[in-house]
């Protein structure tokens, strides 16, 4: 599984999520993670979550970290299984820093407040999911929590240490799957 820190700053509009987005702008082909930093402004037409629309709940924040993972040959129900498992994989990374952070579902919570966004959609040749944690806490229509309020200076560091996470953790998976004897 390829994995990638994206250097530039990125504006993430919700056009992002869609198939081939990392082969197209950073020639990484097959399932890959890629991590970026950069304001987050999703508009309800642009949109993934149907229930976000139907409650006027447009995504922005001033500042985050996105994943994006783009995984082939994958089903819808699958994707929602690996969102979960990068989630908790993200959580047991911020408690290394001390931090309590309370999971639901694909959400994580800091101090009683949201700390992150994250959905999962199927696409005509893949399934994608995108995963972000506001590293500021200032921007969004609701009060949120920040990595920068958990002590997190080193968000590329952070960001490359959850990617690799999950990629061995996809490793691990497809070794389990290729060693066992069926019965």
């Amino acid at each position: 599984m390829n994995t990638f820190f994206i250097e530039k700053e990125i504006k993430y509009i919700g056009s992002q999520l869609a198939p081939h987005w990392i082969y197209k702008n950073f020639n990484l082909l097959g399932d890959s993670i890629v991590a970026f930093i950069g304001e987050v402004e999703v508009k309800l037409t642009e949109m993934v979550d149907i229930e976000d629309v139907i409650n006027n709940e447009p995504i922005k924040s001033d500042k985050m970290l996105s994943f994006i993972i783009e995984h082939f040959d994958m089903p819808l129900e699958e994707a929602i299984f690996a969102q979960r498992m990068l989630v908790t994989i993200i959580k047991e990374n911020l408690e290394k820093y001390g931090a309590k952070i309370i999971r639901d579902g694909d959400d994580l919570f800091f101090d009683g407040k949201k700390l992150s966004v994250s959905i999962a959609t199927k696409s005509i040749t893949s399934s994608l999911i995108h995963t972000a944690l506001n590293i500021v806490p200032t921007g969004a229509p609701i009060e949120i929590s920040s990595l920068d309020e958990i002590g997190i200076k080193d968000v590329k560091k952070f960001a490359i240490d959850v990617m690799l996470c999950y990629s061995n953790e996809i490793k691990s998976i497809k070794n389990a799957f290729c060693k066992v004897r069926g019965v």
